[in-house]
């Protein structure tokens, strides 16, 4: 078995673990952190909304697409002396063409200049230079079906939570982190300035998905920890819950590093290498959102799902058991006594019996005495029992002692004093027994 694989399965069966939920309140502060970047972000610069959104002209350059190429019609427009192209943005589709987007431009005045300004830039004829105009109204309803889809999965995954699950908290806690991903994501286009298209939309729609799967993963494994929680006072929720996101966490590491490396390749190839809006777009949106899917199923659903399921009456009454128990544990482990009502240690009786069981062979001195036989178990000494030697410190209770038939001797010990009784007992199981023979064996005198 590989490290990894040896990690995954000490986390599995606990043998280590880190404390996710219990460090609820440093995730939340970081997220809370980001959240408040994010609306900065949105105040200060806002969306860069593609023409597509806003309206605006776009112009089809046959070209021979490489990066020197698409430098040049940049400084080309930036000095043609139209302010509606100087912040124009300049890509490549394919290896033969190369797309200018710009804002609007009168189709009289502005768009043949910019034709001849392009040509000039790549060579082409002006004629060739293909120009469209695209409506902000097209953009609107884009923007109005992307809200109406983003507001159908939101109920259906509702629905669906609830019905597999049976649990609205467990349905709360994963909408807040789908709502906590969508909002990191269109933070990241908002400080990094990128432009937000059509593509970026339906990049965000399909992490989505991915974030509510990891999520599902992740309370699955706490549905089944926490399956007859209350029936034994082991784990609190909060524990269970841990426990779950450590049994998951190699896989959602995994499921991560798998899915997030393909899309940066995108990412590199479509913002670096060729250029290219419509893969950029796609995969930032992809990029972020399933790195920001994989930190809210670990450090915000599942601590933010327990944190909810503390308050409940039944989980509190479980923690109460659980704090009871673990106590009651460690007092046993430090030797203290447990377990003694307080009105038998009142009249002076213990709940132990020092037991000694002697070899038949071996003479016993009964005491048949007034002293009731406590001579035959003293209070402290030493037995000798067989060829063993076994250390008593007993102490009468006032209740006598008394010598069984077949060398066992009996005797009360201080109801105070289980600790030594155990002791006792131990010593006398641990004792060398005797090897017989059977009667037909032995030899006759």
């Amino acid at each position: 078995m590989s490290k990894l694989g040896q990690f995954g399965h000490r986390l599995y069966t606990g043998e280590i673990s880190y404390d996710f939920v219990g460090k609820r309140r440093r995730w939340f502060v970081i997220s809370g952190i980001l959240l408040v970047i994010v609306i900065a972000g949105f105040l200060i610069r806002g969306l860069n909304l593609g023409i597509q959104f806003t309206g605006g002209a776009e112009f089809q350059v046959p070209a021979t697409a490489n990066t020197a190429t698409v430098s040049k019609v940049q400084d080309a427009l930036s000095g043609s002396g139209v302010r509606a192209v100087s912040d124009a943005e300049v890509t490549k589709v394919g290896n033969s063409t190369i797309r200018v987007e710009t804002e609007a431009l009168n189709s009289e005045s502005e768009v043949p200049k910019v034709k001849q300004v392009l040509a000039d830039a790549t060579g082409a004829n002006a004629d060739q230079i293909t120009y469209s105009l695209i409506g902000a109204s097209w953009g609107s309803q884009i923007t109005e079906r992307g809200v109406i889809a983003l507001g159908v999965f939101l109920v259906l995954v509702s629905l669906l939570l609830w019905a597999y699950m049976r649990n609205l908290k467990m349905a709360g806690a994963a909408l807040v982190a789908l709502l906590h991903d969508l909002a990191i994501t269109l933070g990241v286009y908002a400080v990094v300035g990128f432009s937000f298209t059509p593509e970026s939309l339906i990049g965000m729609l399909t992490i989505l998905g991915y974030s509510l799967y990891d999520t599902v993963v992740v309370f699955d494994k706490v549905r089944e920890n926490t399956r007859n929680l209350t029936a034994n006072a082991q784990r609190t929720y909060s524990e269970s819950a841990n426990l779950a996101v450590n049994q998951t966490l190699v896989r959602s590491i995994n499921t991560t590093v798998i899915g997030v490396l393909p899309v940066a390749a995108l990412l590199f190839a479509g913002g670096v290498v060729l250029h290219t809006g419509p893969l950029k777009d796609l995969s930032l949106a992809l990029f972020v959102g399933m790195i920001s899917g994989a930190y809210s199923s670990i450090f915000i659903a599942t601590p933010l799902l327990a944190a909810w399921k503390e308050r409940e009456p039944d989980m509190i009454r479980q923690q109460k058991r659980v704090a009871a128990r673990r106590a009651k544990d460690e007092a046993k482990a430090r030797g203290e006594a447990v377990g003694v009502g307080a009105g038998r240690a009142g009249r002076g009786r213990g709940t132990g019996t020092a037991t000694a069981v002697a070899d038949p062979e071996v003479d016993t001195d009964t005491d048949t005495g007034d002293d009731g036989g406590r001579d035959a178990f003293p209070e402290d000494g030493e037995v000798k029992v067989g060829k063993s030697t076994i250390t008593l410190s007993v102490r009468g209770s006032g209740s006598g002692g008394s010598q069984r038939p077949g060398g066992r001797s009996t005797g009360r010990s201080d109801g105070s004093d289980d600790a030594r009784r155990d002791r006792l007992n131990d010593a006398a199981a641990k004792r060398p027994q005797p090897q017989r023979k059977p009667r037909s064996e032995r030899k006759k005198p």
